[in-house]
Order: C-alpha cells, then structure tokens, then sequence
C-alpha cells in the first residue's frame, strides 16, 4: 500500500532514540512558541524514559520521508497509566492506544498525519478501536481527529478523548 510519495513507516530501534526524543523536544518546543499548551513537559525531560521504553518494547514507529526521520508515533496494545486515567480501565483490550503523534513541523499539512493514521488502520489486527486523546483547547489537532473519522467520546481532565472503529470488514 501507498502511503504518500517516498513514506516508508517502520518500528524504530534503540539507535533512533535520541532522534525521536530530540525530535518530540523540538516539536514540544515549537508547540510552545505557537502558545499550544501540550507536551511541556516533554521539554525537561519528562518522558524519557518512557520513550525509550516504547522503543526498546518494539511500540514506537518512524516515518521516513526520503530516508529522513520525519514522524513518529507510538501505538500500545495495553493500556499506560496514563490511559487509565483518561479512559477508565479497559479489560477488553480491544483497543490499541496511540500516543506522541508528531511531525515535524515544516512535514506539516503534507497529509503524513492522514498517512500514517490510514497505515495504522491497514496494520492493526485483532483489534477494534483505535483510542487517543489530546489536549481539549488545541483546536487544530482537535479538528484534524474528527475530518479523519474519529469520534469524540468526551472530555477527561482537559483532554478530548477520540476513537474510531478498526475493525476488518
């Protein structure tokens, strides 16, 4: 499957760690500069460890753009803590969660987003829904959830909870 000019999407290895960390600060940092208020945290350092561990757990994926590191994004079969938190505990494990969906900025508005979201939905198996949230007062990444079929489940501690259906015909 085609999934735009020159995108290739894979699992990334421990040797693209401080690509993607160094990356998701940049973004983070662009955020701020843009007054978005998500993924502060991520500029000290906050998920490090956590980012590395999807990685070496084989959960965190690249998106290459002429062999260029130009996105990247976590998908998890179990639920964080965090999603706990956002959506109550999900014993069916039906689900997968998406989670540091970024690109960088000048690959945005570029149909990547939409790339890798259709990529996920052509590579999820035995799964039913695809389940994420974002910070409620970001309109844009709001937006661009509901033009790409998700359907917003509600609102937990500041944050819009979206999830679309996956499931094979």
């Amino acid at each position: 499957m085609d999934y735009g000019e020159g995108i290739e999407i894979k699992v990334a290895t421990t040797h693209d760690s401080s690509v993607i960390i160094n990356m998701l600060k940049q973004i983070a940092q662009w955020m701020k500069d843009n007054d978005i208020n998500q993924w502060r945290f991520l500029l000290d350092g906050g998920d490090d460890e956590e980012i590395e561990q999807a990685i070496s757990n084989k959960e965190t994926y690249i998106v290459l753009k002429d062999h260029e590191i130009v996105a990247t994004f976590t998908l998890l079969s179990k639920q964080s803590e965090w999603d706990r938190h956002i959506w109550g505990d999900d014993i069916s494990s039906k689900s997968l969660y998406l989670h540091r969906l970024a690109i960088i900025p000048t690959y945005m508005k570029k149909g990547i987003g939409k790339s890798i979201l259709t990529w996920i939905q052509d590579n999820a198996h035995d799964k039913e829904y695809l389940k994420l949230d974002c910070v409620t007062d970001n309109v844009k990444l709001n937006n661009f959830y509901r033009c790409n079929d998700f359907e917003l489940i509600g609102v937990t501690d500041g944050h819009s909870k979206y999830q679309k259906s996956i499931k094979k015909k």
